[in-house]
C-alpha cells in the first residue's frame, strides 16, 4: 500500500488549497482558547511536519473578527477609511490590523509555552530524589529549547505591544521583527530535536502513569478578553506549536511589507527579517522533505524515496532524459510516458537494479565501454546565444503587450532549444553496474552531481540489502508511486520557470578561496568553484593544489562569468598523482572529492558593493570564502587611466608611440609565453587566472620593472593569459574603436557574402595602425591556439566568444545607448560582437601590406 507521509500530505493541502478569504492571523490553527488539536497522523507515517514555506498566496485580512466570537483579531471595520483617503493612510491602517491580529495570536503563543514549561520544574525537582517521574536526560529531551524559545517572544510581545497600543504614523517596529528572526537558530535545533522529543514522551507516558496523566491535559491560559479563564491541551499538541509558529510570522512579514512604502525605515528592516525567515524555512525542508514513505520492501520494511532527479542516459548511442528514482533499495531509471491530455500522467520503467545488486566498475572496468560522442563547445555556445535571442524576444512581446499566441511560440521554441541543450551538454561519465551482467551510463554536467548519487547509493549499501526480483505486479506499484512521490517536478530549463522567479545573476562574481580547515591528515589539496547557467552546473575555475598540509591556504581571487545562475558551489578534492588510476573514459586522473557545498546566490545579499566572507561546511570541513557581485552594466564600464605612464588605461597609440613599437609590450610577452607554455593548457583563456597573481603582472607592467621576464616565467599561465584579456578589456576604448562599432554591428549582419567581405575587410583598414597591427597579431596567434583543439579544448569559437567583447565593446559613452536589460546586452551585442571576431577569425590570413595596398578597389564611406 502507498501510504503519504504527513510532510507530503502537507506539501500538497498546502500547493492545493488557498487560504480561505477570512483567514486571519489571530484565528488560523490558533482559536482564541489555544485548544487546537494536531491534525491525526496517517498510521505508519513520519511524524515529522513539512512547514509550508510557501506564503504565495498572502492570507486575506478579514472583517469577521467580531462576528466570529474568538475575540482574537478585533477588526475595527469603522476605523478603516472610505475610499477618498489617502493610501498612505490605509496602509497604516492595514499594518495596525495585521500587527493587532498577530499580537493577539502571540499573546496565545505565550501561554501555550508556559503551559508547556509549567510541569517543567516540578518534573525536574522530583529527578534527583529516589522515586524519580522522568530522569533528567528525559526531562532535557522532551523540553528542548522551550525556555529558550519562550524568553524569545515574551521579550518580543513586551516591546511590541506598547507600540500597537499607541499606535501612529511614527511608529517603527522593523527592528523588533528581524531581531525575532536573527534568533532562528533555536527554532533549527528545536526542529532537530522535534521528533526524539515526541517519541520520548510517548514512551515516557506508557511507562509511567504520573507522567500520562501531566501530558494529557495542560492548562493554557485563556487572553485577558477572554471568558474561559483555562483550557486543556496535549502535551504533544503544545509541542507542534513551535513549528507552526515560524510559517506564521513569515506570513504576518509578506503582509506588512506589503502595507509599508518603500521608503520607511521599517522596509529595509523587515525585508531582511522576511529573507533570513524564508531562507530558515527552506533549511528546514530541506532536511525533512526526502523522508518520503512509499512500498514495503522484500524485508517488510517501508520502502522510501531518498533521492529523484533528471539524468541524460546514454542508451544505444544517443541520448535519452530519464528520471531516476532512488529508493532505500533500488535505483529505478523511468521515463514519463506520453499522455492525452486530461489523462493522468504516468512513469514507464525502463529498469532498475537492486541496491544489493549495484556496483560501480572501476577505471579499469570502463574501457570496454562506448566512446561518449561529445558535442562540440561551440555548437552548444551557438545554441546558448539562441536561447539568449528568444529571452530578449519574450521580454519584449510582454512589454509591448503583444500576442500570448507569439509568446507561446517563443516559449516554445525556447523549451526545444534549452531540452536540447540539457541532453546534450552533459560530459561527465557516471556508469552504473548490475552484478548480474548489465552496464548503464549516465552523462553529467558536473562532478559534483556524481559525487551527491554516488555518496547516496553508498550510503544506502551499508545498511543489510538483500538482492531480489520484483514481480510485474510489484514493479508497477513502485512505477505508480514515483508520479506521487517525485520531489523534482519540472525538467530544469528556465522556460519552466514562473515569471516571477527570479531570473537569475547576469555579470561578474568574484570570489576569492582563502583557505580551508578540518582535514585529518595532510595531503594535496585544491577547489573547483561551479556556478550553474541554462539548468545546469559548469565548472569555471580552480585554485592551484596546495602540497602536502591539513590548512591550505589558498588565497586566490577568480572572476567568474555569471548567465542567470542562483547558486555557486564549491568542490574540494585531493590531487591524485597516481598513473595508474587513470579513468579510461576521458584519460584524466580519477581526483578524490573531499568535500562539497553549495550556497545560494541572493541577489540582495551578493550586489553590495563589498567583499562578503563566508564559510562553506562541508563533511567536517570548512572552506573560507569572500564574494562579491558586479552587474554586467558596471563591468561594461571602460575606465581610463588618470596617469599615462603605465600601460593599462592608456590609448594604445600613446603606448606604441612611447615605446617605439608597432604592437605593445604587453601584448607581444603575453602572447609568447602563452605560445611557449601554455598552447596545450586545458581551457587557455578560458579558465581564470589568480586575480591577485593578474594584478601583480599588471603593477610590473604598469612599471615597466627590469624584473617583467622573470616574473613572467615563474608566473601561471592562466594568470599571464588572465593579464592579457584584462589590458584589452581596460583600453580607454576598444581595440576595435567606438567611432567604427556601429559599422561592424552593421556589417556582421549582412547576408550578402560579397558585401560582408567588402565591408568588414574596409572596417579592418579604417582602423588606425597600432590598433590594426596589434589586432592581425591577435588574430594570427589565436588561430594557433585553435590549432591545438583536441589537446586544448578551445576552438575558434571559444576564444572569439572570450574575446569579442573585449575586444569590440564599446567605452561607457558609447555603450549607454546600448543598454537595456542585463540579459539583452548579454544577447544581442555580445552575440555580435562573437561573431564579428569569430569572422576574421575563420578568414584566411590576413595581412597588414597587402589591405592597405587594396584600398583604391573598394568604398570609402563607412
Amino acid at each position: 500500500a502507498v501510504t503519504l507521509s504527513h510532510a507530503t500530505a502537507g506539501m500538497l493541502t498546502s500547493t492545493l488549497s488557498p487560504p480561505p478569504a477570512d483567514f486571519n492571523y489571530g484565528a488560523d490553527e490558533y482559536d482564541a482558547e489555544g485548544n487546537e488539536e494536531p491534525k491525526a497522523l496517517p498510521e505508519g507515517s513520519e511524524t515529522m511536519p513539512y512547514i509550508d514555506e510557501s506564503p504565495t498566496m498572502s492570507p486575506q485580512l478579514s472583517a469577521r473578527g467580531q462576528e466570529s466570537g474568538d475575540g482574537v483579531s478585533p477588526t475595527p471595520t469603522d476605523g478603516l477609511s472610505t475610499g477618498g483617503e489617502r493610501d498612505a493612510g490605509k496602509g497604516l491602517e492595514m499594518r495596525k490590523l495585521v500587527l493587532s491580529g498577530f499580537l493577539a495570536s502571540e499573546e496565545i503563543y505565550i501561554n501555550q509555552l508556559e503551559a508547556l514549561l509549567l510541569p517543567m520544574k516540578p518534573l525536574k525537582a522530583t529527578a534527583t530524589t529516589s522515586q524519580p517521574v522522568l530522569t533528567l536526560q528525559q526531562i532535557e529531551t522532551i523540553f528542548y529549547k522551550i525556555q529558550d524559545i519562550y524568553e524569545i517572544h515574551k521579550e518580543f510581545y513586551d516591546s511590541l505591544c506598547p507600540k500597537v497600543q499607541q499606535w501612529d504614523s511614527n511608529v517603527t517596529m522593523g527592528h523588533l521583527f528581524q531581531k525575532l528572526a536573527s534568533q532562528l537558530g533555536v527554532y533549527k535545533a528545536f526542529v532537530d530535536n522535534y521528533k526524539i522529543a515526541l517519541e520520548t514522551a510517548e514512551k515516557c507516558s506508557q511507562s509511567n502513569y504520573q507522567f500520562q496523566k501531566i501530558s494529557e491535559e495542560l492548562k493554557v491560559k485563556g487572553p485577558k478578553d477572554s471568558k474561559e479563564s483555562h483550557t486543556s491541551v496535549t502535551m504533544e499538541a503544545l509541542l507542534y506549536k513551535p513549528i507552526d509558529r515560524v510559517t506564521r510570522s513569515t506570513l504576518v512579514l509578506h503582509d506588512l511589507l506589503k502595507h509599508t512604502p518603500a521608503d520607511h525605515p521599517d522596509y529595509p528592516l523587515l525585508q531582511d527579517a522576511l529573507r533570513i525567515s524564508q531562507n530558515f524555512l527552506s533549511s528546514i525542508n530541506e532536511d525533512i522533505d526526502p523522508r518520503r514513505t512509499a512500498v514495503t520492501t522484500p524485508k517488510g520494511e517501508t520502502r522510501q524515496l531518498v533521492k529523484d532527479g533528471f539524468l541524460v542516459e546514454l542508451s544505444e548511442g544517443s541520448r535519452k532524459l530519464r528520471h531516476v528514482f532512488l529508493f532505500t533499495d533500488v535505483l529505478l531509471c523511468a521515463k514519463l510516458k506520453k499522455t492525452a491530455v486530461g489523462k493522468h500522467q504516468q512513469y514507464d520503467c525502463k529498469w532498475y537494479v537492486p541496491l544489493a545488486d549495484l556496483v560501480f566498475p572501476s577505471p579499469e572496468e570502463s574501457e570496454h565501454c562506448p566512446q561518449v560522442h561529445v558535442i562540440p563547445d561551440h555548437e552548444l555556445e551557438d545554441m546558448k546565444m539562441k536561447i539568449s535571442a528568444i529571452k530578449s524576444e519574450v521580454q519584449k512581446e510582454k512589454a509591448n503587450k503583444g500576442q500570448s499566441r507569439a509568446i507561446e511560440r517563443l516559449k516554445k521554441k525556447m523549451f526545444e532549444n534549452e531540452f536540447w541543450l540539457l541532453l546534450n551538454s552533459p560530459a561527465i561519465p557516471f556508469r552504473i553496474h548490475n552484478r548480474n551482467g548489465k552496464s548503464y551510463l549516465f552523462l553529467l554536467s558536473s562532478d559534483y552531481e556524481r559525487s551527491e548519487w554516488r555518496e547516496a547509493i553508498q550510503k544506502l549499501q551499508k545498511k543489510d540489502l538483500q538482492a531480489f526480483v520484483l514481480s510485474s505486479v510489484e514493479l508497477q506499484v513502485l512505477t505508480g508511486s514515483c508520479f506521487k512521490l517525485r520531489t523534482v517536478h519540472n525538467i530544469p530549463v528556465t522556460s519552466n520557470k514562473d515569471d516571477d522567479e527570479s531570473p537569475g545573476l547576469y555579470g561578474f562574481l568574484h570570489v576569492i578561496v582563502h583557505s580551508a580547515k578540518g582535514f585529518k591528515q595532510s595531503a594535496n589539496l585544491y577547489c573547483t568553484l561551479e556556478v550553474d547557467s541554462f539548468g545546469y552546473f559548469v565548472s569555471k575555475a580552480k585554485t592551484r593544489v596546495f602540497r602536502d598540509t591539513t590548512e591550505p591556504q589558498w588565497n586566490e581571487e577568480f572572476e567568474i562569468e555569471l548567465e542567470g545562475s542562483q547558486s555557486l558551489r564549491i568542490l574540494c578534492y585531493e590531487k591524485c598523482y597516481d598513473k595508474t588510476k587513470l579513468n579510461k573514459d576521458n584519460n584524466e586522473i580519477v581526483d578524490k572529492i573531499m568535500g562539497k557545498g553549495q550556497i545560494q546566490l541572493d541577489p540582495q545579499a551578493v550586489q553590495t558593493k563589498n567583499w562578503h566572507m563566508d564559510v562553506i561546511e562541508m563533511n567536517g570541513i570548512k572552506v573560507e570564502f569572500s564574494m562579491k557581485f558586479t552587474s554586467r552594466d558596471m563591468s561594461l564600464k571602460r575606465t581610463p587611466s588618470k596617469k599615462q605612464t603605465g600601460v593599462f588605461g592608456v590609448k594604445i597609440s600613446v603606448v606604441t608611440k612611447r615605446e617605439r613599437s608597432k604592437v605593445p609590450y604587453i601584448v607581444r610577452q603575453c602572447i609568447e609565453e602563452v605560445e611557449k607554455r601554455g598552447i596545450e593548457e586545458v581551457g587557455i583563456y578560458r579558465i581564470s587566472g589568480v586575480a591577485t597573481d593578474i594584478q601583480a603582472l599588471k603593477a610590473v607592467f604598469d612599471a615597466n620593472n627590469k624584473d617583467i621576464l622573470v616574473m613572467l616565467s615563474d608566473m601561471d599561465i592562466n594568470a599571464i593569459a588572465g593579464t592579457l584579456k584584462l589590458y584589452f578589456r581596460e583600453l580607454p576604448e576598444p581595440l576595435l574603436t567606438d567611432r567604427l562599432y556601429p559599422a561592424f554591428m552593421e556589417g556582421i549582419a549582412l547576408s550578402d557574402p560579397a558585401a560582408k567581405e567588402n565591408c568588414m575587410m574596409h572596417l579592418l583598414r579604417s582602423l588606425p595602425d597600432p590598433n590594426l597591427i596589434t589586432f592581425l597579431f591577435l588574430l594570427e596567434h589565436l588561430k594557433r591556439v585553435a590549432e591545438k583543439e583536441p589537446i586544448n579544448k578551445m576552438s575558434l569559437h571559444n576564444l572569439a566568444t572570450v574575446f569579442g567583447p573585449t575586444l569590440l565593446r564599446p567605452s561607457e559613452g558609447e555603450s549607454k545607448a546600448h543598454l537595456t536589460l542585463a540579459s539583452d546586452i548579454w544577447s544581442h551585442d555580445v552575440m555580435a560582437q562573437v561573431q564579428v571576431l569569430l569572422y576574421y577569425l575563420q578568414h584566411p590570413p590576413i595581412s597588414f601590406t597587402e589591405l592597405k595596398r587594396n584600398t583604391l578597389y573598394f568604398s570609402t564611406d563607412v
